[in-house]
């Protein structure tokens, strides 16, 4: 990509691997919370529901904010973290997490509905054969939510592709170190004659986000397809 700068093309590559690990890491979590919330018969459920949904409500820069209180240096978590010789703050490590937090909602939602989707007969029965519950979500469940455990996570991906708020403000916008595709663009509004690069991270952004809808659906369809037997 000769048409783009280091300084374009360390954003891009930074937002990937921001994007990939946010993903990655909040993908198991995803699938538990959004099980409990769809299956689940507990005291605190709605509290739960709630709390996973509240970064969709709240302005960003306060999630990116109280980021900042409890996993900075000086913050309940962060300190312990730091003793560890982990920083999350001004890190882009810390990124991961603010993406993570941001796109975690959506994540759970589209794995949700895709639970509700699945008639509990089916589990009922796998367990009326003496199957055990890890068995059953492994080999009933699991395969028929696949398609939407796709979804989650290319929703979760383009929504950390795109996170700002809570970055900017939980790791600063530091170029080659912090500084994503979004951050990047912003700065390049800033400064006089920076419109080229921004349209130039504008365009790779909406490509980047088209490639991974695309993706998800044939892989979504392709699976749909083998779950039918067809």
């Amino acid at each position: 990509m000769d048409w783009l700068t280091p300084l374009e093309w360390q954003a891009v590559v930074l937002s990937l691997k921001v994007s990939f690990w946010a993903t990655l890491i909040s993908l198991p979590f995803g699938i538990a919370v959004a099980y409990a919330l769809a299956r689940g018969e507990f005291r605190g459920r709605q509290l739960l529901n709630g709390l996973v949904h509240l970064p969709l409500i709240m302005p960003p820069v306060v999630t990116g904010y109280l980021l900042l209180l409890i996993f900075g240096t000086k913050g309940p978590i962060g300190a312990v973290l730091q003793d560890f010789g982990i920083v999350l703050a001004f890190r882009w490590t810390g990124a991961v997490l603010a993406a993570a937090i941001m796109a975690f909602p959506l994540m759970v939602r589209a794995i949700r509905l895709s639970i509700e989707a699945v008639d509990p007969k089916l589990m009922q029965a796998a367990a009326t054969f003496g199957a055990s519950p890890v068995r059953v979500f492994t080999t009933v469940t699991l395969p028929l939510i696949l398609p939407g455990i796709i979804a989650g996570a290319v929703l979760a991906f383009a929504k950390a592709m795109g996170e700002f708020g809570a970055t900017i403000t939980f790791v600063s916008n530091i170029p080659g170190q912090t500084q994503t595709l979004p951050s990047a663009i912003h700065a390049f509004l800033q400064v006089p004659g920076g419109e080229g690069s921004a349209m130039r991270l504008v365009l790779i952004s909406i490509a980047l986000a088209m490639g991974a809808i695309l993706m998800s659906e044939l892989v979504s369809a392709r699976i749909a397809k083998r779950v039918a037997g067809k």
